[in-house]
């Protein structure tokens, strides 16, 4: 006997006890072909204007540089996803505007997962320094190391070109 619509939402809604800490990611790669995703990304300058970017490799994009960012979890503020994220990829902390620089639509048209997002950019200030064994010290970047950038470098990931003129 197949199960109906509501029994399958209870029988996902036990899989995840507390989907403010995240989600199985079966489960959330299916709701990111339903709903658009939210999420924030940072923009991080220094007293020379230079700007903190990332090393991102994971199967989304050809690897390259970007804008440090994360998905909003459920009931998590934008501030709360902010400094996780500063925390998370850079193991820092930072202080922000709340008002967003940039708001941005991203649809994917082919893309069957993570196909649609409203990206909030926001412009930080670090209170910590970012942890140094992140600090890229090779070519090609590791993924998840960051670096200083002077002006937006060419192999940006596709989809923070939005961002050039920030950087």
């Amino acid at each position: 006997m197949a199960l109906d619509l509501e029994e399958i939402i209870e029988v996902l809604e036990s899989a995840v006890p507390n989907p403010s800490i995240g989600l199985p990611e079966e489960l959330f790669l299916f709701i990111t072909r339903i709903t658009p995703i939210i999420n924030v990304d940072l923009l991080i300058k220094d007293e020379q204007n230079q700007t903190l970017l990332t090393w991102r490799d994971d199967g989304y994009y050809p690897p390259g540089w970007h804008v440090p960012g994360g998905i909003i979890r459920y009931k998590e503020t934008i501030s709360e996803r902010v400094k996780a994220v500063a925390k998370n990829e850079l193991g820092a902390e930072v202080e922000f505007e709340y008002a967003p620089l940039a708001v941005n639509e991203v649809i994917h048209k082919s893309r069957k997962n993570r196909g649609h997002f409203i990206s909030l950019l926001y412009q930080c200030h670090l209170i910590t320094e970012p942890d140094e064994d992140l600090r890229c010290k090779d070519n090609p970047p590791k993924p998840n190391e960051w670096m200083w950038h002077s002006s937006c470098p060419s192999n940006i990931i596709s989809v923070h070109e939005m961002y050039r003129q920030f950087i």
